[in-house]
């Protein structure tokens, strides 16, 4: 129904401004693939690919992903079958996943009215890993993957998962335990690609606030380590920019070995999707520590002495007491910070003994507060301000008397280190782009546009603001993770590879209109 309005309402405006973008699908439109042939559209990629949104696939989500939007435009002008993995058994759409009957994915985020924030909605997932499907399908989409994944035999190895060296996603539907995501890919004989692969090969690091697997220890940078094999990376490294030119360029060379033409995306910006952006570098009021009694307790105890001792050693803003009428930074472990925990010690070792001015030491010493130049992430708003119950008592609440892990913060020397991935990783994209003569759509710029507001055809503007009530509702598009579009995301997506296949091979396809899809989950009681 609203289509067919939205169908009259074009015709309408047609009248009044014939240069306006043509949305949807109205009848008796010159659509022409021009020279592109979409018979068999293949895409790879990640969780982008695939329809991850509000922190897993479901079978609602999966319908949503981009290359299923582009697929339908694609029919039009002699597009073939599209096919996606199966999400059937997702029979309630929780999302989630479950490994011989244990879960090992959680359900899709909400945002629970009646509580005013983002939670798992209740139940239990329903889709099994281990109920292989043998089969590829045209969205090679696999959430997690990195670039050097999608040539990794095993990768869709059942026998794997539970030892980190598969993905549960691409084991459901792998044709066999030793195929690959591009293998399988090419068994559908593309005439037509899109490839957006390479967001992990950074934003794993980033999102994990430059951490290890463990939280605490500092990823790798493999363009500092200088380490060219991607079998010995850990899950949340940086991948060498080498690596992943060599890689994208196969990649490539593969899909288009037959004569596909095709599309591929940059990367974007951590600073420009919400998981980056929600959380201020000061989150903590003063009425949160408890009033001015105790913010006067916290200074004298803790924050004067370590300010005395950091400024000692030259560093006279590393600390300082805590603000009574103004937000107060949080306090983290910087492992690139100095380690001063010898020096606490010395310093508290006559007031407090030797052996507890060595743990003050050990849990101080490479502390500090944050500042604007970093970047907390999302799911730290749940943690700031908790007890922490294995720290000792007295100074076990996150993030203002105990230092916040590495991983809930990424700082600006990691930001720094992402920032030059990311902009290694684009150059590569483009530039081996332009050695086969294919499109690129630069959702890096496309993405950035968000923080100053990206104004689509329609003349609606989106941000890059999280939900934050029911007056904002109407121009978000990321999902509650903070990092993956909803569907009203995807069908913006969509539309920048529509114009840019419109423009490159001088094709004439709808766009779609992004407020006809959903957005915000919102249910009243979870």
């Amino acid at each position: 129904m609203k289509k067919n309005k939205f169908i009259l309402l074009s015709a309408l405006a047609i009248g009044f401004a014939s240069c306006e973008p043509e949305f949807e699908n109205a009848v008796g439109a010159n659509y022409t693939s021009g020279e592109a042939d979409f018979s068999r559209y293949v895409a790879v990629g990640n969780s982008l690919t695939a329809g991850y949104m509000d922190g897993t696939v479901s079978r609602v989500s999966q319908s949503y992903s981009y290359p299923n939007l582009l697929a339908q435009k694609f029919a039009l002008v002699g597009g073939g079958d599209f096919t996606q993995p199966s999400y059937a058994d997702d029979v309630n759409n929780l999302g989630g996943l479950l490994l011989g009957g244990t879960q090992v994915g959680t359900t899709r985020l909400v945002i629970d009215a009646s509580q005013g924030r983002p939670e798992n909605i209740v139940g239990t997932p329903t889709i099994e890993v281990s109920n292989l499907q043998a089969k590829a399908y045209n969205n090679m989409g696999v959430p997690g993957a990195k670039s050097f994944h999608l040539l990794a035999a095993g990768y869709g190895n059942l026998a794997g998962v539970a030892l980190g060296q598969a993905n549960p996603y691409f084991v459901r539907h792998a044709t066999t335990p030793s195929a690959t995501v591009l293998g399988d890919a090419m068994s559908k004989n593309p005439t037509f690609f899109t490839n957006w692969i390479g967001s992990n090969d950074v934003l794993a690091y980033a999102t994990n606030g430059g951490a290890a697997a463990n939280g605490t220890t500092a990823a790798a940078d493999h363009n500092a380590t200088g380490n060219m094999n991607p079998a010995t990376y850990g899950s949340n490294d940086i991948t060498n920019s080498t690596v992943f030119a060599s890689v994208y360029t196969n990649i490539i060379n593969t899909l288009t070995n037959g004569g596909a033409k095709g599309v591929v995306c940059t990367i974007p910006s951590v600073t420009s999707i919400p998981y980056f952006t929600r959380v201020p570098y000061n989150p903590i009021a003063p009425s949160a520590l408890g009033g001015s009694a105790n913010i006067t307790a916290l200074n004298t105890q803790l924050y004067g002495p370590l300010d005395a001792i950091f400024t000692a050693y030259g560093e006279p803003n590393r600390i300082n007491p805590l603000s009574a009428t103004a937000a107060n930074p949080i306090l983290i472990t910087d492992v690139d910070a100095t380690d001063r925990s010898a020096a606490i010690t010395a310093a508290l070792t006559p007031q407090l003994g030797a052996a507890t001015a060595a743990a003050f030491g050990a849990v101080f010493g490479r502390a500090r507060q944050t500042t604007s130049a970093d970047l907390v992430v999302l799911p730290a708003s749940s943690v700031i301000g908790t007890t922490n119950s294995a720290a000792p008592a007295g100074i076990n609440i996150n993030g203002v008397s105990f230092p916040m892990a590495n991983k809930w913060v990424l700082t600006a020397n990691e930001r720094a280190k992402v920032a030059a991935a990311t902009t290694a990783y684009n150059n590569a994209i483009v530039s081996i782009a332009a050695t086969k003569h294919l499109a690129v759509a630069d959702m890096n710029a496309v993405m950035n546009q968000l923080i100053s507001g990206l104004r689509i055809e329609t003349g609606q503007i989106y941000t890059a603001d999280y939900f934050s009530g029911s007056t904002t509702e109407g121009q978000v598009l990321f999902s509650l993770d903070g990092v993956h579009p909803n569907a009203r995301g995807y069908a913006v997506i969509a539309n920048e590879i529509i114009k840019v296949i419109n423009s490159y091979y001088h094709a004439n396809l709808p766009l779609n209109h992004p407020s006809y899809f959903p957005g915000i989950n919102i249910v009243p009681v979870n």
